[in-house]
């Protein structure tokens, strides 16, 4: 049956929620293969085997959200709390603007107050700036109204993430306190489109009580929604939160169960959704060294090689045992290169590296 799917796929006729269930269910390892293989194939034939590096800026670890899965969440009161001045964010993303990679990814806790909203724009305008718009500039800042998007587009940002984390009201419900909107998530990701991003969204596998069925739905919004990029992970518990507090650290088996849902909601996205952007998280690496790796043989084509400075970065703790906190931009750039060239695959250097979804979408328009 599986194969028989991949074979519809490959014919480039729709999947239904029954059929991407089934992809995700595969455990069998000749029919995994078969289903990586296929994904990969995909990627090779909309996106190419090419991996585009988004220097990740880790700006501030301060939110005014209380996310029950999150190591951040605004009551964790064993998080060091910091922000980045607007000499230090610039600093990093020229670093990595002068390491040749295409873009930068500006990621925080959500804050809506306007000194936060007007420096973003300021150091937004003076990347943009400097670097001649040359530099690709995604933010990663959560809900914000349609007159901020707009004021940070304006200043030089082309690229934005907001995760939905999971499309089944019920699960969003239990992740998250009473104040938090789904709707509201939603009509954010509406806000961004009509603002002129390239837009993402993406969602967390192996939630307590989502179900594959849950999964197969998620992709299913991906592809309704027409996103340009996906960013998605494994959920890894945080043992300063709600949900993670009474979990006890992953055992070496449910490490490879979680990798290996992440990487077949990689391929399975990718054999669904063709020509979009789809990022290997760093989640897989903290799941396995090759984690990563393995995510671009599935069909992932972006890798964010965190070029926060070191000092920050233990600081900003999304999930326990997160990798890469002690090595500094330099390490982090010659260690994944090395391995990503090691599979066969070509780094995007000095190359913005836009979805070709975005760009078929903008001409259609």
């Amino acid at each position: 049956m599986v194969l028989d799917i991949l074979e519809k796929a490959r014919m480039g006729d729709e999947l239904s929620v029954e059929e991407i269930e089934a992809l995700l269910s595969v455990s069998d390892e000749t029919e995994l293969k078969a289903l990586f293989d296929c994904a990969y194939a995909v990627k090779e034939a909309h996106v190419g085997k090419v991996a585009y590096f988004r220097g990740l800026i880790e700006c501030s670890n301060i939110c005014m959200k209380d996310c029950y899965y999150c190591g951040i969440r605004k009551s964790n009161k064993n998080v060091e709390r910091f922000l980045m001045d607007e000499e230090e964010i610039f600093r990093e993303a020229v670093w990595a603007y002068e390491a040749e990679y295409g873009s930068v990814v500006i990621q925080s806790g959500e804050r809506q107050d306007a000194a936060y909203v007007d420096m973003i724009e300021r150091v937004v305008k003076r990347i943009h700036d400097a670097t001649n718009g040359e530099i690709g500039i995604t933010l990663s800042l959560g809900e914000q109204t349609e007159e901020v998007y707009r004021r940070w587009r304006e200043a030089g940002a082309t690229r934005y993430l907001l995760r939905i984390e999971t499309t089944n009201p019920e699960l969003y419900a239990k992740l998250h306190p009473k104040d938090h909107s789904m709707e509201e998530r939603l009509e954010c990701l509406q806000r961004l489109r009509r603002t002129g991003y390239q837009v993402g969204t993406g969602v967390m596998m192996g939630l307590p009580g989502q179900t594959m069925r849950d999964l197969a739905n998620d992709i299913l919004f991906l592809k309704a929604m027409d996103v340009d990029m996906v960013g998605m992970g494994p959920y890894i518990p945080h043992s300063d939160t709600p949900m993670g507090e009474e979990i006890p650290p992953y055992s070496d088996a449910q490490k490879t169960s979680a990798l290996k849902l992440g990487l077949k909601m990689i391929a399975v996205t990718r054999i669904v959704l063709k020509d979009v952007n789809i990022a290997a998280a760093t989640a897989l690496q903290a799941l396995e060294y090759t984690g990563r790796e393995q995510g671009l043989k599935c069909g992932a084509n972006v890798i964010m090689p965190n070029v926060t400075e070191t000092d920050f970065r233990p600081k900003y703790q999304l999930y326990d045992n997160k990798p890469c906190t002690d090595e500094n931009s330099s390490m982090c750039r010659g260690c994944l290169s090395g391995r990503i060239t090691g599979i066969g695959e070509t780094i995007g250097f000095n190359k913005k590296g836009d979805a070709p979804h975005y760009r078929k979408r903008v001409s259609a328009d």
